[in-house]
């Protein structure tokens, strides 16, 4: 009897690979569009905003994923492959990565939205469903890999997607493939291309879906109002050096758009969020050798409160290229991560993931830094 599993399809060149193979490979195959719609307080004038024509095909394609227009290519490509395709409404769902994505702003820390709707959703809500209708496995276009229910890092380690899977459940770990983990970027499109798929040409996303023109702040805004005030600019000795309207514009290692000449090049390197006070200094003032990492999910047995320190290589957030560290875990819930070399910019709020080699040994979100 085949194996039936539910492919993640965002109408991307990726996840239609990913349905192509395991279509080849023999698997009963259903695709799945994750409908999350214009979530409630971004103006539909705003989500038009963040279209724009793409140049390729003269159709307008949304700056993100999980759009109608993404839908419309999913559906090409499952029809293209045969498969069955079905959308899934998971708008009131997807609220729940706003209200984090805006809390954590203001909070003056720094969310990865991306990871928490995989967590969520993908491998969350999408696991739920896989098992209603009888499916043995969840797939996506992620550049990661499984090996005897480990989470490993993708083989083209410029697309590798294994920090934003981590917090995966082991449940949901143990019914997923990723099956184009093991190939590079140009071989998947080159597949899409030679399996006539027609998205093989399709531009990568690279924007938060429910973020228009990726104003940030200003999503913030329009959602909690009364959460921003005025705050000042002080260096790391306490002098004044400007002044801002909220401190939810700004993010730890900021350089641009601070509106503050010093005569040399400042960074934001601390935000206060009780005062809205934003310290900045100079690139230096980011180094920090560790961090503490809360809300984990582990996946490596060696990681036991109060063991031994464990060497690994950790990652810091999602461009960051793993680095030397030593992790031991203190409490049921708190990780300290100590690298061999400071690092610069560790950011409340990002993730922290750790390697041993390429095999994901877990991770956590990161509370603090220091030294």
């Amino acid at each position: 009897m085949r194996k039936k599993v539910v492919v993640a399809m965002s109408g991307g060149v990726d996840s239609s690979v990913a349905a192509a193979q395991l279509r080849r490979d023999g698997y009963d195959v259903i695709g799945v569009f994750m409908r999350l719609g214009s979530p409630a307080g971004v103006a539909d004038a705003a989500e038009a905003e963040a279209c724009e024509v793409d140049g390729g095909s003269g159709r307008p394609h949304k700056q993100g994923c999980c759009s109608v227009l993404d839908a419309d290519d999913a559906r090409r490509v499952a029809a293209a492959l045969d498969i069955p395709f079905y959308v899934l409404n998971f708008q009131e769902d997807f609220g729940r990565v706003i209200d984090y994505f805006v809390d954590e702003y203001n909070r003056g820390r720094t969310p990865n939205p991306c990871v928490r709707c995989n967590d969520w959703l993908k491998f969350g809500k999408l696991y739920q469903y896989s098992q209603a209708v009888g499916a043995d496995f969840v797939a996506s276009g992620h550049y990661a890999r499984m090996s005897d229910g480990r989470l490993l890092r993708g083989k083209d380690a410029r697309k590798d997607q294994s920090y934003v899977l981590f917090g995966m459940s082991r449940a949901a770990l143990d019914h997923t493939l990723l099956p184009i983990g093991e190939f590079e970027k140009h071989d998947v499109r080159a597949m899409a291309k030679e399996w006539n798929l027609p998205v093989y040409n399709k531009p990568d996303s690279q924007e938060i879906c429910f973020v228009p023109n990726q104003d940030y702040a200003g999503l913030v805004r329009r959602r909690t109002p009364g959460k921003f005030r005025e705050g000042e600019f002080v260096t790391a000795g306490g002098e004044l050096v400007g002044r801002h309207d909220g401190h939810q514009q700004f993010t730890i290692g900021q350089r641009k758009g601070l509106g503050v000449a010093l005569g040399y090049p400042v960074y934001v390197v601390e935000i206060d969020p009780a005062t809205s006070r934003v310290t900045l200094g100079e690139s230096e003032s980011l180094l920090r050798c560790s961090l503490v990492a809360r809300q984990l999910n582990l996946h490596d047995h060696r990681l036991t409160a109060g063991g031994p320190l464990i060497s690994c290589t950790a990652k810091i957030r999602y461009n960051h290229q793993p680095q030397a560290a030593v992790a031991t875990l203190v409490g049921p819930d708190e990780l300290h991560v100590r690298f061999e070399q400071p690092q610069s910019a560790i950011t409340p709020g990002q993730a922290v993931v750790l390697y041993d080699g390429d095999a994901v040994m877990g991770g956590g979100w990161i509370d603090s830094s220091g030294d």
